[in-house]
């Protein structure tokens, strides 16, 4: 059940030259193309949809004056440059991507792009010159994993105050998330809780986490969000429910797939603000003269149903703090 409602998006007028191209140009045809380390991105997908409501909202029509083409490495990243030239060779105008790894391989293209969520920290990896004057052809949308850690972390501690280890688990591949992985075991350390590491970089990898963590149980899990360890999401939520362990994730859709919580950024809200980018660019913007954005909405999110299938008793208190309690 809902909590708290959504905040309405700050809106803002966009200043256009009246020769750039706007939605309303008779017979012009927009393409857009996008790009995913793991499923693809499609018109008819969740987030999808939540992206084509969000463009027409703008003026941009599926079947009228927007094209969508998505692709979709399932995991295989090397994949990406080969699924990007397919998006060229159809002369999309802009490409959202989502992860870092999709995002790196577009920037090679030269395609305008827009990231919509998890790049990690796009200066950091070098993706871009800085959050305020990108430069070259991405832009898009960012959160900053020590800040979101240390409240993650901290809800795992409201959950079981006992808390001392926890085991992160991440993919050592994606340097993105390989960053991010350093901010939380950073901002672990610094609540006196020590971190079990358990870097993977193909699914058979992940065995030998369970192993490690078998070996020596930790008191909870923080699973670092890419396309590898969500397309191995189950494995994981079965092996904490067998363990009885709570475990916390950067995005709700992996609460509502049969994870415990999340705190991250609101995915709804990335989406549309991505939406709003890409609509600039269709009107002539450069993606390195607009801005990377920090999301503003970072719902926390419960799943009874997986607490209760594992035997653990939420604490009134945390249950107050949660804007979605899924039962």
């Amino acid at each position: 059940m809902k909590r708290r409602e959504f905040l309405a998006l700050l809106g803002g007028a966009t200043l256009t030259h009246p020769l750039q191209a706007s939605a309303e140009t008779p017979g012009r045809i927009f393409h857009l193309g996008t790009i995913q380390p793991a499923v693809p991105l499609s018109e008819g997908s969740p987030f999808g949809k939540i992206l084509v409501k969000a463009l027409a909202e703008r003026g941009y029509i599926l079947g009228q004056n927007l094209t969508f083409d998505s692709r979709g490495a399932m995991g295989d990243a090397g994949k990406l440059p080969s699924l990007l030239q397919e998006l060229k060779a159809r002369n999309v105008d802009v490409v959202v991507a989502v992860g870092y790894v999709a995002a790196l391989a577009a920037k090679e293209t030269g395609i305008p792009t827009v990231v919509a969520w998890g790049a990690g920290d796009p200066v950091e990896t070098r993706l871009i010159d800085s959050l305020a004057h990108p430069g070259g052809n991405v832009t898009g949308i960012s959160d900053v994993a020590a800040t979101l850690t240390t409240k993650r972390l901290s809800l795992l501690k409201e959950m079981s105050p006992k808390l001392q280890k926890v085991a992160m688990l991440w993919n050592e591949d994606d340097l993105g998330m390989t960053l991010r992985y350093q901010a939380s075991a950073k901002a672990a350390q610094s609540m006196g809780i020590t971190v079990q590491a358990l870097g993977v970089r193909e699914p058979d990898d992940f065995n030998e986490a369970f192993s490690v963590m078998n070996g020596d149980m930790p008191d909870a899990i923080l699973m670092v969000a890419d396309a590898l360890t969500v397309l191995n999401r189950k494995r994981v939520f079965e092996f904490s429910a067998i363990k009885k362990l709570p475990a916390v994730y950067e995005y709700d859709f992996l609460v509502r797939d049969g994870g415990l919580m999340s705190y991250g950024p609101d995915l709804i809200e990335s989406l549309e603000r991505a939406a709003s980018m890409v609509d600039r660019i269709f009107k002539g913007a450069k993606p390195g003269e607009l801005p990377f954005e920090q999301p503003t909405r970072y719902p926390f999110v419960l799943n009874l149903k997986t607490a209760k299938g594992i035997g653990l008793e939420i604490p009134p208190t945390l249950l107050a703090l949660a804007d979605e309690v899924i039962e």
